[in-house]
């Protein structure tokens, strides 16, 4: 693992003094000496996280003496983590994960169910949680994983205007186009995309499928759905930024995306900022959400003070940073995080790239939890097995 350098401050982190009166560690006590702390992030988090996190240690010397940061594909996570259990060699303290590890470390048992065991450590999710994130927490992140940013997210599609002249409304215009023009546009694999996360858990409610809970009994449409689509889409990447170098390029007129991955490549400028958005009839909103997590076999000092971390970084100050540029849209997990409180780096990026018309849509559109953890990851097996098969990396 690699020190990655400071990404800038986060104002009024709070004391070493402040987070044992506030019962930050509850009944536990500080280390008898700071702690390394390991961080793996296997979302794109730290971009969001990272500032927040840094300024946490900083003061707080008497708790961590070194932060590792490194970054890894989602997909690859749990075995490793597995592995290293099995041996008892855990060197990873904290996951900053999306759905995908997120729901396989929950059905193999690999983290701290830390909102049961050290539920007096935490914040009352009840009482900092927005209302969506709350729904997402208690739904998704479970006992085992404290939810640290939120987006509405999508489905949305993502199209350059000058080559996608006439846009789908419908599921069925959309197929058609797909077929007609093929191999301009693509999605990601959805266990390491979160615009394909989205896409695949949104499409039974744009079909009115059987039962949009049920991957395997109630998604006959979805799936007869996906593979028709699959004869016009020559391969699907393996993650969400060679879509969008894709639509840059020229190479895709349509793409698969959401609030944040609109806007933030747009504003990094991987994507043209003419690019434009549109959503199928019936569409509903599928939220994302980005946990924090500890792994089984943390040693207890650590636990300790990573709780204390977790705590802090759902305070507004920490969680103002998450409107980052874009990257979340809108980010904030907890209530009373307006973008007034943000850097203004972030309100000039989202006064210049973001779309007015999220707003219209976050309040029209219903919004539907993602599927549990177990049927998350019946959807992801499945989609590789019968959707993904035959569509690898060109040569």
């Amino acid at each position: 693992m690699t020190n990655l350098t400071r990404r800038g401050v986060v104002a009024g982190a709070a004391s070493l003094a402040a987070l044992q009166t506030t019962g930050a560690f509850g009944q536990a006590t500080p280390p008898a000496n700071p702690v390394a702390l390991n961080i793996i992030d296997v979302a794109g988090n730290l971009q969001l996280t990272q500032a927040a996190i840094e300024r946490f240690a900083k003061d707080n010397p008497k708790l961590i003496s070194r932060l590792n940061f490194s970054r890894a594909p989602s997909p690859e996570l749990p075995a490793k983590l597995k592995a290293q259990q099995e041996a008892n060699r855990v060197d990873i303290d904290l996951v900053l994960t999306g759905p995908g590890a997120m729901s396989d470390g929950i059905q193999q048992g690999l983290w701290i169910d830390v909102w049961k065991s050290h539920a007096a450590k935490l914040p009352k999710a009840e009482e900092v949680y927005h209302e969506q994130a709350l729904m997402m927490q208690r739904n998704f992140g479970q006992n085992e994983g404290v939810a640290v940013v939120y987006s509405p997210s999508g489905p949305l599609f993502e199209y350059a205007p000058d080559r996608l002249k006439v846009v789908p409304k419908t599921a069925e215009e959309f197929l058609a186009y797909v077929k007609q023009n093929p191999k301009r546009f693509t999605y990601a694999r959805p266990v390491n995309s979160g615009p394909g996360w989205t896409w695949l858990q949104g499409l039974p409610y744009i079909l009115n499928d059987s039962d949009p809970t049920d991957p395997m009994k109630g998604w006959d449409k979805s799936w007869a759905y996906l593979k028709e689509l699959g004869t016009g889409i020559d391969y699907y990447p393996g993650g969400t930024t060679p879509t969008m170098k894709e639509l840059g390029e020229g190479t895709r007129d349509v793409i698969v995306s959401t609030c944040g991955w609109d806007i933030n490549p747009r504003a990094l400028g991987i994507v043209p900022k003419e690019a434009k958005v549109f959503v199928l009839a019936n569409t509903h909103w599928i939220p994302d959400t980005q946990f924090m997590c500890i792994p089984k076999g943390v040693s207890a000092d650590k636990v300790g003070v990573l709780l204390a971390l977790m705590s802090y970084m759902l305070k507004p100050e920490a969680q103002a940073q998450t409107y980052d540029k874009g990257y979340f849209y809108p980010g904030p997990a907890v209530k009373g995080v307006t973008l007034a409180m943000a850097p203004q780096e972030s309100r000039d990026v989202l006064a210049e790239y973001g779309r007015p018309e999220y707003d219209d849509l976050i309040a029209k559109l219903p919004t539907r939890p993602p599927l549990t953890p177990e049927r998350l990851v019946a959807a992801f097996r499945r989609w590789d097995q019968e959707i993904g098969v035959g569509h690898g990396a060109p040569k």
